[in-house]
């Protein structure tokens, strides 16, 4: 007896899988950056630790910038639910935006690690820098594939394939994009703390 699907059903069912991958990638990076911010506490002891060391300003104005990033994504999925399409447009071009200027702002931040003297590598490195350029720069790693799917999914509502009725692309991309944002805070909060 073959048992056939609707296609609402296969649809979700398609949309449950795709959120499952997504989640287990999720819990997979988290268990990294947890491993790294181990490493980070053990090796507090080492005498080359920094204990007046500064976060940048600029780390601060790009939590701004991500936090930002969350609420437009989130908007955009609201509109798109509605049909939205001029306002869906507007919003995910300012979740891009946003997340460019977060990229920007890191990259500001570590001129101003470099300009206090403090150095990621070589002889006149220290532990802390070093530890905080690898746990950034994995972080970017990550926010470069959000980029590049926030590209796909901006190139896929202009060619229309999202609506009321299709919105798994922006859904995934918003969770995606929501697990970046607290990941960045939880570095944030981390390193704030345990510089």
């Amino acid at each position: 007896m073959e048992v056939t699907m609707t296609t609402d059903e296969h649809k979700l069912r398609t949309a449950r899988s795709y959120k499952l991958i997504l989640l287990f990638a999720m819990v997979s990076m988290t268990m990294m950056f947890a491993g790294l911010t181990s490493a980070f506490v053990v090796s507090r002891s080492r005498v080359d630790w920094l204990s007046n060391f500064e976060l940048p300003t600029a780390f601060y104005f790009s939590t701004v910038a991500i936090i930002g990033c969350s609420v437009t994504f989130h908007l955009a999925k609201l509109a798109i639910k509605k049909d939205k399409q001029a306002a869906t447009t507007i919003l995910l071009l300012s979740t891009l935006a946003l997340g460019i200027l977060f990229v920007i702002l890191q990259f500001v931040g570590f001129g101003q690690i470099v300009e206090n003297g403090y150095y990621f590598t070589g002889s006149e490195s220290s532990i802390t820098t070093t530890f905080l350029y690898i746990v950034t720069i994995v972080h970017l790693m990550h926010l470069a594939g959000g980029l590049i799917s926030l590209l796909i999914i901006i190139y896929n509502h202009f060619k229309q394939k999202y609506n009321s009725s299709q919105t798994l692309g922006i859904e995934l991309g918003a969770m995606y994009w929501h697990f970046l944002d607290f990941l960045w805070i939880y570095l944030i909060v981390f390193l704030y703390f345990f510089k």
